[in-house]
């Protein structure tokens, strides 16, 4: 008979309600939730998943074997000062933007395992893009159970704490630079005279589709080039986008990104 494994998620935002919508599939795995905001998502929750809900889970934190801090990163700190003379041993993972390893060994007894999982807003449909880092006390079983609770939302990658940082503008931030890419797009077949409904199915789809092409192996560039003839219309799109620097563009967007999350 497999061991059940307890894990109190602290936090019960759209993040933990798309993790535990796959955990769920899962028999092992036993899931509690709370939360000290919205109350309503707490018992939204326990109506769809069948979830315990806590309220005092500090009095309970040493019968959970992961504890998942699904919470903003300024929140952080006070939870980890509560939870610091309590833990003993238990799994400590956080999926709170710029909350690696390292501040979280810091902050918790010598020893405790912990991990960092990024994942993105696709992760609500079962197809986010998760990176995940380990803490330097994690075991092979450890890294077994997280990826156990991220495999229900997509693929993920393990990476270096260092590269969660220089990939999350990549892997989390620029699904909105597509949005926004996608917009205009919507925007420019607006005009044709077709309906909005019909212009973002049109987009959404080139989009999809252009996805599944790169998953194929090919580069980018390769598959460009499969498109755009020299002289042709594409070509001709192409060349207004180089002339006005879309890499340059691109890597100013990304490098925002990290300017920004470490002055936070």
């Amino acid at each position: 008979m497999e061991q059940t494994i307890k894990v109190l998620f602290i936090g019960a935002g759209r993040m933990s309600q798309a993790i535990i919508a796959g955990l769920v599939k899962d028999s092992r795995f036993e899931i509690s939730v709370t939360n000290n905001g919205n109350q309503k998502r707490l018992i939204n929750l326990q109506d769809t998943y069948d979830v315990a809900v806590k309220t005092e889970w500090e009095k309970e934190l040493t019968t959970f074997n992961i504890i998942v801090l699904a919470m903003p990163p300024e929140a952080h700190d006070e939870v980890l000062r509560l939870i610091n003379p309590i833990i003993d041993g238990q799994l400590v993972i956080t999926v709170a933007a710029g909350i690696g390893p390292t501040q979280l060994e810091q902050q918790l007894p010598k020893g405790t395992p912990v991990a960092w999982i990024m994942p993105n807003t696709a992760a609500e449909l079962g197809q986010s893009t998760t990176l995940y880092t380990l803490g330097q006390y994690v075991q092979s079983f450890h890294q077994n159970v997280v990826e156990d609770l991220i495999k229900g939302i997509g693929v993920f990658e393990k990476v270096s704490e260092q590269q969660i940082h220089e990939l999350t503008p990549i892997t989390g931030s620029a699904p909105a630079f597509i949005y926004e890419i996608a917009e205009s797009l919507v925007n420019s077949a607006l005009e044709s005279g077709i309906t909005e409904d019909k212009a973002r199915k049109l987009v959404a789809e080139m989009i999809g589709g252009a996805a599944s092409m790169l998953k194929t192996g090919q580069s980018p560039k390769e598959l460009k080039d499969q498109v755009a003839t020299p002289g042709g219309v594409t070509w001709a799109g192409l060349n207004v986008l180089k002339e006005n620097n879309l890499d340059g563009l691109m890597r100013d967007a990304i490098d925002a990104c990290h300017k920004k999350a470490k002055r936070e």
